[in-house]
């Protein structure tokens, strides 16, 4: 009856821990668990446990080698097991040097108790070999080694998961198991009561159901590795294992030799790890401060020296650089170049912004290769960088155009080439200043504002352009911040004012419409011309607040006049939209509310935009557009001719009319170019179903040929100068009389 019993308990047994092998084969498949590996080496480990535990009641009654016929499966289970949990540290980036060290002392440790408490004890006995009663004493100290390497993956899982939980605590039942029959070991049982084999089968149900939970998938999943110090919890498992050495030599000191041996090399390897592990600490602690001050004077992108790093580089080189050889006596040595890319940001708006990084890389790549050394190139903006060189004027001028020809070359990011120019600023300062008044009379900071001052001027002369600083500079940026000032204040106090312009049809002088112009008369500048104040908005920002204002203003007066019944149900009005704007998706938006609080119908708003909107074009933009002319205003390519006017561009946007730049309406009547120029507009734009405006008509003769070439519509000093609503109320709305050629027409209104 109790061998019956026993063959029940050994299926029983085998039917579970062949279930937890299942288990872990599946995990992979079943969870997406990764890798992969591990789990088949848990699978394999679980596997030669089975056959090693149901045959070990067989190999305890045997004498000689086949005593260890069980061992001989368990032995590779607790090797396969070691690999599967290294396996899992390994996918999560998690094996630190200070937590091998630190598993190793307290295996020490533990292997030092297992030997004089259990293994020694038991390979004494006689009757069988004493391999097998050492390896009996020793399997708690593979558990131990299991354990930590489970708590080592803890180290860097953030909360505990369902599925690290179980397998800790199936490890753990591993070792109460060993644990209780080394103890029976000593006494010379390899075999006890089937209550011994209880936390066996504990460990396998908990280890399966590990691989079962859903949480398995995160246990090979890659983390960041924290800093693993001498925490509270570490102390917890070193300190005990530090303190057995001492507690065992007092328990040996009258004990055989062999005992007293296993814990001097116990106890001399354990200080050996302590002392590694200190040396390591101080390494790491040096690499960690080597990592710190890398990390705040580098850029972490594309890891060229920052503008901390910079400053301190110019700042040696005012002081310690020699004067070039070849630079004549009193000319500036030490060269700072100032970097911009022009058109970044639309490569982040079309591309996003990992391609933007990867241009960044590139041009750093680029940027490396091309400036010779020592001279220092760093990163100190999104899409800035600087040079710092010692040399003469000529050598920087040649440097300054072999970085503008490789940094123009073609870049692959994303899925499309793109093409990136540089705007370059460059000042020179005297080098090897000595005497601390000159030094400070020159600072890095003040090199690298002036070659920012340089660089901004080189990109409102257009685009791929350097150009060298000189003092005049700092008067114009003075200038400009407080023309940027007054705008703003301009803008919140209510100084800005609004221009309307007549719009006339060419054949008959009726009144169609007006374009509504911003104008700005400060305190004490004056009239501030919009060509000085908008590129000044444009880059500062102020331009969709603005343009936002004159929008709203503009249909106000509209609904003004409607409301008086001074304007016909056709008459429309032009508003100018800056490139800005139209990068904001919200504008249809906006123009939606105007037009509702206003009253104004869609129809009666016509936005005239640039052709670089075109050109230039992301994917909001394109979008913008295609939403404004759902809402039902009409969309107008202004200053038409002047850059890169093509029909494809017309084809593929939603505009439906162009307006004739005035440059090409001076030369009508004198020049046989800008005529064919005119013709040639109107007919691709008739050919598309686009309206024409011509502005800037200033004679009758100008206006005859518009008209004779088909021509319908016209704006400029010929009829009137853009005026105050007042004043255009009074002139064109109210009298409802037009001057035609020189001549007072009827205007209908």
């Amino acid at each position: 009856m109790a061998r019956s019993s026993t063959v029940i308990a050994a299926i029983a047994f085998a039917a579970v821990a062949f279930g937890a092998v299942a288990a872990a084969l599946s995990a992979p498949w079943l969870h997406r668990a990764r890798p992969r590996h591990p789990w088949y080496l848990l699978g394999a480990a679980g596997s030669t446990f089975v056959v090693g535990a149901l045959i070990r009641p067989w190999s305890s009654e045997r004498t000689g080698w086949a005593a260890l016929l069980s061992d001989a499966f368990t032995v590779p289970g607790y090797l396969f097991m070691f690999l599967s949990l290294a396996g899992l540290l390994l996918a999560r980036g998690s094996m630190q040097r200070h937590a091998v060290i630190d598993g190793l002392i307290v295996c020490v440790g533990a292997g030092l108790a297992s030997a004089l408490l259990l293994a020694m004890p038991a390979a004494a006995i006689d009757d069988r070999p004493a391999v097998v009663s050492v390896l009996a004493g020793l399997y708690p100290l593979f558990d131990v080694v299991l354990v930590l390497l489970l708590a080592n993956l803890a180290f860097t899982t953030v909360g505990l998961r369902p599925s690290y939980v179980l397998l800790l605590c199936g490890i753990l039942a591993l070792l109460v198991g060993d644990l209780a029959y080394a103890i029976i070991g000593v006494s010379g049982q390899l075999t006890g009561t089937p209550l011994l084999d209880l936390p066996f089968l504990v460990s396998c149900t908990m280890i399966g159901a590990a691989a079962l939970h859903p949480s398995v998938a995160d246990l090979g999943r890659a983390s960041v590795m924290r800093v693993q110090a001498w925490s509270w919890r570490r102390l917890l498992l070193i300190v005990p294992a530090l303190v057995v050495p001492f507690v065992l030599t007092a328990v040996v000191t009258e004990g055989p030799l062999a005992a007293r041996v296993v814990v001097a090399v116990g106890g001399t390897a354990m200080v050996a790890l302590l002392i590694t592990r200190a040396v390591s600490a101080v390494q790491d602690y040096a690499a960690a401060q080597l990592k710190s001050e890398h990390q705040a004077t580098h850029d972490p992108l594309t890891g060229l020296p920052n503008r901390l790093m910079l400053a301190r580089e110019i700042s040696r080189l005012l002081a310690t650089a020699p004067p070039s050889n070849s630079s004549s006596a009193g000319e500036p040595a030490v060269w700072v170049l100032f970097l911009d890319l022009d058109g970044f940001k639309l490569v982040n708006d079309s591309w996003g912004h990992e391609a933007g990084d990867q241009l960044l890389i590139e041009v750093a790549t680029r940027l490396r290769a091309t400036v010779p050394r020592p001279a220092m190139v760093a990163r100190v903006g999104g899409d800035e960088f600087v040079v710092a060189r010692v040399g003469s004027r000529h050598d920087t001028v040649a440097l300054v155009e072999r970085i503008m020809e490789r940094l123009s070359a073609p870049v692959q990011v994303s899925s499309a080439e793109v093409v990136i120019t540089p705007s370059i600023g460059v000042v020179g300062a005297p080098a090897g200043m000595a005497p601390v008044a000159a030094v400070a009379a020159v600072t890095a900071e003040a090199l690298m504002r002036d070659a920012d001052t340089a660089m901004y001027r080189a990109k409102s002369d257009g685009r791929g352009r350097w150009t060298e600083f000189d003092a005049s500079m700092h008067e114009r940026v003075r200038d400009r911040v407080e023309i940027e000032l007054a705008l703003r204040h301009a803008l919140a106090t209510g100084q800005l004012r609004l221009a309307f312009q007549p719009i006339v049809e060419l054949s008959t002088g009726r009144l169609v419409g007006a374009e509504s112009l911003i104008r700005w008369t400060h305190p004490s500048r004056g009239t501030v011309s919009p060509a000085v104040f908008i590129p000044i908005a444009e880059d500062s920002g102020l331009i969709s607040a603005i343009g936002k204002w004159v929008l709203d203003e503009t249909l106000r007066q509209v609904s003004a006049w409607r409301e008086e019944d001074l304007i016909s149900a056709d008459f429309w009005v032009s508003v100018n939209v800056s490139p800005r704007q139209l990068r904001d998706a919200s504008l249809p938006t906006q123009v939606a509310e105007a037009l509702e609080r206003w009253k104004v119908p869609t129809g009666a708003v016509v936005l005239e935009i640039t052709e670089s909107v075109m050109i230039d074009a992301s994917s909001v933009t394109d979008q913008v557009l295609f939403d404004l002319r759902r809402l039902g205003v009409k969309i107008v390519v202004d200053d038409f001719g002047t850059g890169f006017s093509a029909l494809g561009y017309l084809r593929r946007h939603p505009v439906t009319g162009v307006k004739i730049d005035r440059s090409f309406v001076d030369g009508l009547g004198t020049d046989d170019e800008d005529e064919e120029i005119v013709r040639a507009v109107v007919a691709m734009s008739t050919a598309l179903k686009l309206t024409i405006v011509a502005e800037g008509v200033e004679s009758p003769a100008q206006q005859d040929v518009l008209a004779a070439l088909g021509v319908t519509v016209g704006q400029g000093h010929l009829w009137s100068a853009p005026v105050p609503a007042d004043q255009f109320t009074e002139r064109w709305l109210a009298l409802a009389v037009i001057p035609d050629g020189g001549q007072d027409a009827a205007g209908s209104s």
